[in-house]
């Protein structure tokens, strides 16, 4: 029987680098949410591991162990059939191939298999908090979560269909001891609220990213210039960057207006939570 699944895309409001451990991991703090877009996976039981990739940014995606979803699903001894339909643009900063291994580690547990605890981690540092799928505090080398209560944030998505490898940005960062977000995250009423506490908050990322790839600086004048733009940042390692709005409307009008101006774009108006 197929069972069908929802990877949604990750979003990191806020992205404090805040040290580094001796073995290379970097220390961070962020406030992460999720939308409600993403990739879709199938999975339908068999007698060995195989795997197919379609969608709009198939192109490129591997279909062997180099493919976190298959790593995920060898890593809990499933085998079976697994289609990707892949939605989210690769390189993005908004945790595609992370969503999709925690989707595949979280509805295969649902049906009684075993994830060992060290697996989420091994996979990536955004493994586990795309595993909860839903607003948390994430630390250290993205092992320590913690709920988050937010309210719902209409947004808008942008991507310049330029990918930016992980690593080249943080070896563009020029400080790895930066100040964590505040100790405690205050409750908000509105996504106006939120945006104005997300003002005084970074991602460290944000500079460095923008040497690797400049047109990520253009989106984000573009984004901040958009009719009722709350804030607009970065999220994760780019090169996706997103605005916040105070209505769904908003955010689908905003795409309207940067999709017009630039077709080669990747636009989605989304909520977060």
């Amino acid at each position: 029987m197929e069972i069908e699944a929802f990877a949604p895309a990750k979003i990191n409001l806020t992205l404090h680098v805040t040290g580094r451990r001796d073995d290379g991991y970097h220390l961070l703090d962020s406030l992460v949410v999720f939308a409600d877009m993403g990739d879709q996976l199938t999975f339908e039981p068999g007698p060995a591991l195989s795997m197919d990739v379609r969608g709009e940014f198939a192109n490129g995606v591997p279909t062997d162990d180099r493919n976190l979803v298959w790593k995920a699903a060898e890593g809990i001894g499933w085998t079976g059939h697994i289609e990707l339909s892949k939605s989210l643009p690769h390189g993005a900063g908004i945790g595609g191939g992370s969503s999709d291994a925690a989707t595949t580690l979280r509805t295969l547990a649902e049906q009684g298999f075993d994830v060992p605890p060290n697996l989420p981690l091994s996979l990536g540092a955004d493994v586990p908090v795309c595993q909860a799928g839903r607003a948390i505090r994430m630390q250290g080398i993205g092992d320590r979560l913690v709920d988050v209560n937010l309210p719902h944030l209409p947004a808008l998505l942008v991507n310049p269909n330029i990918p930016v490898p992980t690593g080249a940005v943080f070896n563009a960062l020029a400080s790895r001891d930066n100040p964590p977000m505040p100790e405690c995250i205050p409750e908000f009423e509105s996504a106006y609220d939120c945006a104005q506490w997300l003002r005084e908050q970074r991602n460290d990322l944000e500079q460095p990213a923008m040497a690797v790839a400049p047109e990520i600086e253009q989106v984000l004048d573009e984004l901040s210039t958009t009719n009722r733009a709350l804030v607009a940042r970065m999220s994760g390692s780019g090169s996706t960057c997103f605005a916040l709005y105070p209505t769904m409307k908003d955010a689908h009008f905003a795409a309207y207006e940067i999709g017009a101006a630039h077709s080669g774009w990747w636009c989605r108006a989304t909520q977060l939570n």
